[in-house]
């Protein structure tokens, strides 16, 4: 039977200068933030679970596991249906929903106007709708939809007009969105004249201006050339400059599927682990990074691509290993913040001390798991960004290996994680199933452990990605360590694992919505303990997020603008390609 949890009693470690009103619950004190909240975690968690079934029967399909759900034909729509739901569905309601509770939580203020708030969750609401409809039209044939074109959708293959025009309304929204907490910000900045930037609003500030840089790339690419396209308005594009377009996007994409996960971790993972945030400072610098890094590295997606300058992909690949500074910096404040955290609840030793942390509690144990596979998912992606090395793995097994390390552990398990701790905040309710949630991070950390190691060495192997028959039986690849044999089972058990682990989260998550509310006191808040070094201890240039804008774009000129013209200096739709399928 669900019960409440007495790790939600309240934890003696917060501090004791907390007011009466950060006890209360969140939905209580912002009720509007709490409703634009679950709407938008209710979405991600849909996209979730539609997502995690599709992953398992690709899963079962390649590795000739099981093959009766679906034929080879059939699988390009399950893989595009299982990216876009969660590289971008399931990854992005979820950070609409913890910026929105961000936003109010640390302005201390209700977003300005909640009929705007619910325009913009019902306008990436319906593109979402109208892009899934889309994919999911490819499986049923009497439907006139179809867009196999995977999650990296440029030309030539083309899809439905409706796949378009859904990401488009989906990603307008996406502005609004931005707009609405930039909205709240300049409020509050009025009340508050000379006040340094709350950390969590001055995250969410430098997010979204990562974003509205890198979606300028695939909004071009959507409206401009492939919904056109598709509408038979133009015959044909240039492939390498719709691909350019997209990886402009495609890989500070990336930093935007982690933003949620950094947010988490710098501010509510030394609360859960039992103490403070090391620095504020630092991680003000890294978020910084990521706005001026992030964009200019596209190019070490497209190594392999005659019609780009070498150059400019060393110019990408120097970026990209830049982009390692903000990701040590935070490694090495998140780690010691838990290490306070865990000293203050007792932990002695040099290694001694993780012992002292609370790994019973499904939130923490969740950051925590997901942050040690996010190490080794940035190794691997080392890898991936050498422009010599990279060549070793090019479209094999090892890519979708290392971002199921990233975006499928480091984000989603930290999403998962997180909502343990956030959503009772949310809805007034006591999470519920809590025998589940304790064990459902352990069990996708085993899961992706099985799954992307043997993928990845499937990839050393030269086994291809994107396709539904590898050709096991008429070619023998050289695996490095293991048996081709041992690898699909791997990534076979693997999968299973993690589809059980995002059915058991979603279980936990439906019983606490539909549990009743007011049955005792809420035991878990928003109040986060105040960092050991504070804003204070910082230049105030660290919050002059214009001059960063400034300087994020202009090395996004640096880095993208002489490639560009070169490739429309002939004319934007030369050399010219028709699309697949006609």
């Amino acid at each position: 039977m669900a019960h409440p949890h007495k790790s939600e009693q309240p934890q003696a470690y917060e501090s004791d200068t907390a007011q009466l009103s950060d006890r209360l619950a969140f939905v209580d004190k912002f009720p509007s933030a709490a409703r634009i909240t679950r709407l938008s975690m209710g979405v991600s968690f849909t996209a979730l679970t539609i997502g995690a079934l599709l992953g398992i029967v690709q899963a079962l399909h390649r590795t000739n596991v099981f093959r009766g759900v679906i034929s080879s034909a059939d699988y390009y729509s399950v893989l595009t249906g299982h990216g876009v739901l969660l590289a971008l569905f399931f990854t992005i309601f979820f950070l609409t929903g913890i910026f929105t509770w961000g936003t109010s939580r640390s302005l201390g203020r209700e977003l300005p106007s909640p009929r705007f708030s619910l325009v913009w969750f019902l306008l990436m609401l319906s593109g979402a709708v109208m892009t899934a409809t889309a994919i999911f039209g490819g499986l049923v044939g009497q439907i006139p939809f179809s867009a196999d074109v995977l999650y990296t959708f440029y030309a030539p293959l083309q899809a439905h007009p409706l796949f378009y025009a859904g990401l488009a309304a989906w990603l307008v929204g996406t502005w609004l969105a931005g707009a609405d907490w930039i909205r709240a910000y300049y409020h509050w900045r009025q009340d508050n004249p000379g006040e340094r930037i709350p950390l969590q609003m001055f995250m969410i500030l430098t997010t979204m201006l990562m974003w509205y840089i890198a979606t300028l790339g695939v909004a071009v690419e959507v409206v401009f050339f492939l919904l056109p396209l598709s509408l038979g308005l133009i015959e044909s594009v240039d492939p390498l400059l719709t691909r350019t377009l997209f990886w402009f996007f495609g890989h500070p994409v990336v930093y935007f599927w982690l933003m949620p996960a950094y947010f988490a971790w710098y501010t509510v993972l030394p609360k859960l682990s039992g103490g403070r945030l090391f620095s504020d400072p630092l991680a003000r610098v890294v978020f910084i990074l990521f706005l001026i890094l992030s964009t200019p590295v596209g190019f070490h997606h497209q190594y392999a691509d005659p019609g780009v300058p070498e150059g400019f992909k060393f110019i990408a690949m120097t970026n990209t290993m830049f982009l390692l500074l903000p990701s040590f910096l935070t490694a090495f404040t998140v780690v010691a913040s838990m290490e306070y955290g865990a000293r203050q609840r007792g932990g002695t030793g040099y290694l001694g001390w993780l012992k002292a942390l609370p790994w019973g509690n499904p939130a923490f144990a969740g950051c925590a798991l997901a942050g040690i596979m996010f190490a080794a998912g940035g190794f691997s992606g080392i890898i991936n960004a050498g422009m010599n090395i990279n060549s070793l793995i090019h479209n094999t097994l090892w890519v979708p290996g290392h971002f199921h390390l990233t975006v499928g552990t480091a984000s989603a398990l930290t999403m998962m994680a997180i909502s343990y701790w956030l959503y009772p905040q949310i809805t007034g309710k006591r999470l519920q199933f809590y025998g589940i949630a304790q064990v459902q991070p352990y069990v996708w950390f085993i899961g992706m452990g099985l799954m992307s190691n043997a993928m990845h060495r499937a990839g050393l192997a030269g086994v291809p990605r994107r396709t539904a028959e590898p050709q096991y039986q008429q070619f023998d690849f050289m695996p490095v360590l293991g048996s081709m044999l041992e690898m699909r089972l791997q990534i076979a058990i693997g999968g299973s694992l993690l589809t059980l682990g995002a059915v058991m989260f979603v279980l936990v998550m439906a019983g606490t919505w539909l549990a009743e509310r007011g049955r005792g006191r809420l035991r878990v808040d928003s109040h986060l303990p105040e960092p050991i070094s504070g804003p204070s201890d910082s230049p105030r240039v660290l919050d002059n997020v214009r001059l960063w804008f400034v300087i994020a774009v202009v090395l996004v000129v640096i880095a993208y603008g002489f490639p560009i013209y070169s490739m429309v200096a002939d004319g934007a739709l030369n050399p010219a390609a028709p699309p697949f399928p006609v």
